[in-house]
């Protein structure tokens, strides 16, 4: 028999992120419209689709191999699992989730010890919890089972929510009394898998791959040809992830630089290189780059 990788991938938000950065890092993966058991071009992995929430569990159980997800869902099993990587995104910005205390605008609640005694609603129990107890605050926590923000003032007296940008929180009137925590997905495996050589090695790879996708990100290569005496001044124009490549070409006193830049940059710094005498400039895209 092959050997296999089991992995888990989050269900819900970030899905089709997450999916997305797989099939730039080189693994297809094809779901089905009602399918927890997606497919692959990579005949090594056995995939599951798994609630986030519930992914650090079962690595910790030794269910599942490896698998994404949040720093903030796996932190309570972290004796048990093995930090491969930070990946860098989200379910819509490249900002990290953060865990926020959330009041009403003209709530008297201004801090974590304004809670004592008070009610608070939150999906995240157990992130709140340590809070609280890192705080010293004693306070009632129900389990939110969606629409966290409505329930503030009436049933309860603040919330716990997730958010990446706050828009939604200054949308309902409600404002953020405190940051809880700050989270990335990550690429976690179970301690007893990272243990089995040929799995330790095809993890590895993996995060490799995924951590090179990411840094291809907002970036592009810029090729040009240009006349020799210019490459002073195009070289302290360019801002490069290492030094410029300079290759001389078969005509007499002309040169081919070539190097990467962040995308927002290259509307602005074209034109410029243009002026300075570079020809056939060519902008292209990136889909990895490996440190």
């Amino acid at each position: 028999m092959s050997k296999k990788l089991k992995i888990a991938l989050p269900k819900g938000s970030l899905q089709d992120p997450t999916i997305n950065l797989l099939k730039q890092a080189g693994y297809n993966v094809y779901m089905s419209d009602r399918g927890l058991r997606p497919n692959s071009d990579d005949g090594e992995l056995d995939i599951y689709l798994i609630r986030a929430q519930e992914i650090g569990r079962y690595l910790a159980q030794g269910f599942i191999d490896c698998g994404i997800t949040g720093l903030d869902w796996a932190s309570m099993h972290e004796d048990s699992l093995v930090d491969l990587a930070e990946l860098p995104y989200s379910r819509s910005t490249v900002r990290p989730t953060k865990w926020v205390l959330v009041v009403p605008d003209n709530s008297p609640i201004q801090s974590v010890k304004d809670l004592e005694g008070k009610r608070i609603a939150t999906e995240g129990v157990e992130i709140t919890q340590n809070y609280l107890d890192q705080h010293g605050v004693n306070a009632e926590i129900e389990y939110s089972w969606g629409a966290t923000e409505v329930k503030v003032p009436d049933l309860v007296d603040a919330i716990v929510d997730v958010t990446e940008t706050g828009s939604s929180i200054r949308a309902n009137n409600l404002r953020i009394v405190d940051t809880l925590l700050t989270s990335f997905p990550h690429f976690y495996a179970s301690k007893k898998s990272y243990e089995d050589n040929w799995k330790m090695s095809k993890m590895d790879r993996m995060v490799l791959m995924l951590k090179a996708a990411l840094e291809a990100r907002g970036k592009v290569g810029l090729k040009m040809n240009l006349p020799e005496k210019s490459l002073p001044a195009v070289l302290d124009k360019l801002p490069s992830l290492r030094r410029p490549t300079v290759s001389h070409l078969a005509e007499d006193s002309w040169v081919a630089v070539e190097t990467i830049i962040e995308d927002s940059v290259a509307r602005h710094l074209i034109p410029d290189l243009k002026e300075l005498g570079a020809e056939g400039i060519i902008e292209y895209p990136l889909s990895k780059i490996v440190r």
